[in-house]
């Protein structure tokens, strides 16, 4: 039986991926990276908007 994951457990992950992705291409759009972070750690519509917000504030 799988773990329960505890709630934003996922959007962290999803921060680290994006983080470590951006590293490793700086170019990549980050609105690319955050749909495909979205589809990969079965993110919400809300969760994505967070990543929006949290990113755009971070390059800020």
């Amino acid at each position: 039986m799988a773990p329960i994951l505890p709630q934003g457990e996922n959007i962290r992950r999803a921060v680290k991926w994006i983080s470590e992705e951006r590293q490793s291409d700086p170019a990549r759009p980050i609105a690319r990276l955050i749909d495909e972070a979205s589809v990969r750690f079965n993110l919400s519509p809300a969760d994505g908007e967070f990543l929006h917000k949290f990113f755009k504030e971070q390059k800020a």
